[in-house]
């Protein structure tokens, strides 16, 4: 377990103090009416959800248990790795290899303890045929180094039209400065084939110093990630400090910019770094001040809602809402504020095969929730 420093402690009063922020401006509610139905309740801090073929779901509780869930009702699924809880720590995403219907893999993210503290590790199994554990069940990916304290972890799992893996990865929050250096992956997205092994066209293949899984860097704690329907692209959002919540569609080798720009500010108010701008460095698509604390996201797709076809779905923490951005035009444009009215944490969402919205909210007692066209 981890203990809890005093940098943990002022993390989580600067967090606390972010949420008073963010409720003060607030956005207005759904203009559509929406229909949410509890699809399952008594999760202990969900954090990730994948859909199976035949529409039960996976879904895994940051404590470390990966659950089937059908009907209401949970299974928990064993041969998971061990996993360091405490602080933002624990099991995270859940992924179903692109093959899933012929090799039943499945991948997971979670914080794992090691030498010098813990770090973002993956790992697959193979789901046995009747559901209930993970077969030969080993780590593909381990970030590096491993660093002391519990908070920036990341760490979304997508899978590319290509078949490589992208893991996004966050700065571990005491170590910034690494992000920008590529002798380590704190704060990179990290892209790697299924079973761990480097693609031979990653960006920094052959360059010394520089290791070979990072995809992009410059990143401070992205927790969302999904690929652009139309174009197959990654597309990011990631925690700013005290705002500077940033958009992003990463590409081979660019520098985001943390710690060295930003839309934000330290929690104590101070500048970060050099401002909002540097040559070299890439601008968000779009930011977010204040901070609503992103985490989960998905471009919506289905016929429920047409109005809403092609838009992105962002789950909220500090701000306990979903995030709608209209994609109108290919770009992102303007916020709607959905769900405000449960106050609840929104940590993931996810399309579901029958055009639903399926969401998953942050808490002791979390719950599966869909959304559908009300009334």
């Amino acid at each position: 377990m981890f203990r809890f420093t005093a940098a943990a402690f002022a993390f989580a009063f600067a967090f606390a103090f972010a949420f008073a922020f963010a409720l003060v401006f607030a956005f207005p509610a759904a203009a559509e009416p929406l229909k949410t139905e509890t699809v399952a309740t008594g999760l202990q801090y969900p954090w990730g959800l994948a859909f199976l073929p035949d529409g039960r779901m996976l879904v895994t509780e940051r404590p470390g248990r990966l659950n089937l869930v059908e009907g209401g009702q949970k299974q928990e699924i064993a041969g998971v790795p061990d996993v360091a809880t405490g602080g933002q720590g624990g099991l995270l995403d859940v992924a179903l290899d692109p093959d899933f219907n012929k090799n039943r893999l499945i991948y997971l993210s979670y914080a794992e303890a090691g030498e010098g503290g813990a770090g973002t590790a993956v790992a697959r199994g193979r789901l046995s045929e009747d559901f209930s554990k993970l077969e030969s069940t080993a780590v593909i990916f381990r970030q590096v180094p491993k660093v002391s304290g519990s908070n920036h972890f990341g760490s979304r799992l997508v899978f590319a039209p290509d078949g490589k893996l992208f893991v996004t990865l966050g700065e571990r929050f005491n170590y910034r400065d690494k992000a920008q250096t590529l002798d380590n992956h704190l704060g990179k997205i990290v892209r790697i084939n299924p079973d761990g092994s480097v693609p031979s066209d990653n960006p920094f293949v052959g360059r010394s110093g520089a290791l070979p899984e990072i995809f992009s860097y410059g990143h401070r704690n992205p927790q969302s990630a999904a690929l652009h329907p139309e174009t197959g692209k990654l597309w990011t959002v990631e925690h700013g400090a005290r705002g500077g919540d940033e958009l992003n569609a990463p590409e081979a080798s660019k520098n985001y910019g943390w710690p060295v720009i930003s839309y934000g500010v330290n929690y104590d108010g101070s500048k970060i770094g050099e401002g909002t701008a540097k040559a070299g460095m890439e601008q968000p698509l779009k930011y977010w001040v204040p901070s609503f604390a992103p985490s989960g996201m998905a471009f919506y797709t289905g016929d429920l809602f047409p109005g809403w076809k092609g838009d992105l779905f962002i789950g909220a923490l500090a701000g306990q809402e979903l995030v709608r951005v209209d994609m109108d035009g290919g770009e992102p444009g303007r916020d709607e504020r959905l769900l405000s009215n449960l106050g609840e944490r929104i940590r993931d969402v996810r399309q579901g095969p029958d055009g639903a919205l399926y969401i998953l909210t942050d808490s002791p007692n979390g719950r599966i929730l869909k959304l559908t066209p009300g009334n």
